[in-house]
């Protein structure tokens, strides 16, 4: 079964996928470009999952699986490509869904993101947080701003993750990467401890409680620089999440001390290109004394606004800004824009006063997509033979 896992593991990386999906009682799939496609005709049955599973994790993994009914994990397919899993219960049996984590850490050109977020690798404390939902590459944001950090200056950093995806080694930086479950039993022991193993930088994984929230509040207000990730859809959004997670009585406490850190936010929406791949529109917040104002006085409901208003000064963008500017460039259709717009209605508009024909231009681009075909799991041998 490992040998078979492989084979579609080859088959997704020749295609330029990003996730495998393997289901008991479903046939295979891999996800490219943003779409979910069928590896043959053929159904893997529930004892070849299972047997795959233990394939593939240690037996003390297994034991937690069973007991926890959902595992996190990484697969090494070869020197090139790794993978992060998450194997879990349903109802047929087990599903394994597995996500490409290159070796090779993007830079920002090739991940096209704003010139701003290159700011973040140069602050030396503050809170710094990506968001995003699942799948919109939050780590690999993270990933080419810690190298860019690891190239530039000369620091300690500590990464606490669930599990490792990018590996970085040693250039100017010297770096400890923990993995919680395997390294440190969870972020509420790997945080306290990092405090007093002299790091200058700190990336925790993901904010999942209020505890490990207040710890990042306290490194940041300690003259630590912290990055963490949150499944929030923009600023103002991200803002109300982590006050919100706390009970009322500490709110305003939390507040202030957010409003005092928070470096920034950078939120992300994969929307398909015109040429078939994928790009992240960004929305960019930047710590400024109107938005320190805002976040403290509780009026979250000013800071899109605000976002907005800074662009040309501080070069922070809304999601519509963003957006706005890949119609323009020939990046995007106006139809995707709207889709992704925050609030389409006044996109629509702005949209309206760059040209009707181009836009109508860029609608008929975007409707020649790849056609949705399935692959069949065995095509990547021919691929490889042919490069």
């Amino acid at each position: 079964m490992k040998e078979q896992l492989n084979k579609y593991l080859k088959t997704l990386v020749a295609n330029d996928g990003s996730d495998l999906h393997i289901k008991a009682e479903a046939v295979p799939r891999v996800r490219i470009h943003g779409v979910l496609k069928k590896l043959g005709n053929e159904k893997l049955d529930a004892g070849a999952v299972k047997l795959l599973v233990k394939e593939i994790t240690t037996a003390e993994q297994y034991i937690q699986l069973k007991e926890k009914k959902s595992l996190d994990m990484a697969y090494i397919l070869d020197a090139k490509n790794r993978f992060r899993v998450n194997i879990f219960y349903q109802m047929e049996g087990l599903s394994i869904v597995m996500r490409l984590i290159p070796v090779e850490i993007p830079g920002f050109e090739e991940l096209r993101l704003p010139e701003i977020i290159k700011g973040f690798a140069d602050k030396s404390r503050g809170l710094v947080l990506v968001t995003g939902v699942t799948g919109s590459g939050k780590s690999t944001t993270l990933a080419a701003i810690l190298n860019r950090i690891n190239e530039n200056h000369y620091k300690h950093i500590i990464t606490l993750e669930d599990p490792i995806e990018f590996v970085h080694r040693d250039k100017k930086c010297l770096i400890n990467q923990r993995a919680i479950g395997q390294d440190s039993n969870s972020f509420r022991d790997a945080l306290p401890a990092a405090l007093r193993e002299d790091p200058d930088i700190i990336l925790v994984g993901e904010m999942r409680d209020t505890e490990t929230i207040d710890l990042a509040l306290h490194a940041a207000n300690t003259g630590h620089l912290v990055f963490s990730t949150l499944h929030t859809l923009d600023a103002k959004e991200t803002i109300n999440r982590v006050i919100g997670m706390f009970p009322e009585e500490e709110q305003n406490r939390v507040r202030q001390s957010l409003a005092s850190v928070l470096a920034g936010v950078v939120s992300q929406r994969l929307v398909p290109t015109l040429d078939g791949g994928r790009i992240a529109a960004v929305e960019v917040m930047i710590q400024t004394a109107r938005i320190v104002e805002l976040i403290a006085e509780n009026r979250d409901f000013e800071i899109p606004d605000a976002i907005a208003e800074g662009h040309d000064i501080y070069g922070s963008q809304t999601f519509d800004q963003h957006l706005y500017d890949l119609v323009v460039s020939g990046i995007i259709s106006e139809k995707t824009a709207l889709e992704a717009s925050s609030t389409p209605s006044d996109l629509k508009l702005r949209l309206e006063g760059i040209g009707r024909g181009t836009s109508k231009e860029l609608a008929k681009k975007a409707e020649r997509e790849t056609p949705e075909t399935d692959l069949d799991a065995y095509d990547f041998k021919e691929e490889e033979e042919n490069r």
